[in-house]
């Protein structure tokens, strides 16, 4: 059981707001900072209720805002507890989501938001001298799609991981953040919409898209930035019309449970 709760962390937020949400605001803060990692445990309730200094619905409460978020998991039973979660794309996609679906954004307006990310993290990785690495990466990623060609599904997943790993490189984490939340959403939105079709299209289709990936390779190891960046625009455009074909004028979708 993780033991790095200061006492009584309650009284620090004073009273402007209710207890439950003074003792989820502390331990969402120590899961921010990282001082409580994935996977530890708070302990159980008895112990929370002595640690906090709260009523046991006052921690219920607590804790079911928390469990809400995404960041715990209550274990019910006898080998039961509090279970701490990291925030990862997937929380912040439904987030995310769940603001998109009240305002009725269509995914095309999604992917198109992605498409103009994109081709801004490309500009960064050509343009740097030490860009050897970053090619390593994508080029593993590549064969990893290659090996998932003939499983639509598998491929779609390679397929988001090699997206997500091109912003990483690009280098500024605001808009990976953002970039991960997009391509959560619409990888797992077109899948919901769609189970019965292949939303990456044939697996002809499929090579096509590869051979645009090594094209971006090749034009980043030249450090050609401008042409680079001009060919993953073009890119991302073809992409969203065999992604979302008929689907680009649905609404946000994006499924509570994990795939």
């Amino acid at each position: 059981m993780v033991g790095v709760v200061r006492p009584d962390p309650v009284r620090a937020e004073g009273p402007s707001r209710a207890k439950p949400h003074q003792v989820a605001d502390a331990i969402r803060a120590l899961i921010v900072s990282g001082e409580l990692s994935e996977g530890d445990s708070l302990g159980r309730e008895p112990e929370l209720i002595e640690r906090f200094g709260v009523s046991r619905p006052s921690l219920r409460e607590a804790l079911r805002i928390l469990e809400a978020d995404g960041l715990i998991t209550v274990v019910r039973g006898v080998y039961g507890g509090v279970i701490v979660h990291q925030p990862d794309q997937r929380m912040t996609a439904r987030t995310g989501s769940l603001v998109l679906r009240a305002r009725n954004v269509p995914l095309a307006d999604v992917f198109e938001a992605r498409a103009m990310l994109e081709p801004l993290a490309v500009r960064r990785i050509a343009s740097r001298r030490n860009r050897a690495a970053a090619l390593a990466e994508l080029r593993a990623l590549i064969v990893q799609e290659e090996r998932a060609i003939e499983d639509p599904e598998r491929f779609g997943y390679a397929n988001a991981a090699f997206h997500e790993r091109l912003m990483q490189l690009g280098g500024n984490q605001t808009l990976t953040v953002l970039t991960e939340m997009l391509t959560e959403i619409v990888v797992r939105s077109v899948a919901e919409v769609s189970r019965a079709d292949d939303p990456t299209g044939s697996v002809a289709v499929r090579r096509r898209g590869l051979r645009s990936q090594r094209r971006l390779l090749e034009l980043i190891e030249a450090g050609d930035a401008t042409a680079a960046e001009e060919h993953w625009r073009s890119h991302m455009a073809v992409v969203g019309r065999v992604m979302l074909g008929q689907r680009a004028s649905k609404v946000v979708e994006l499924l509570v449970r994990d795939p």
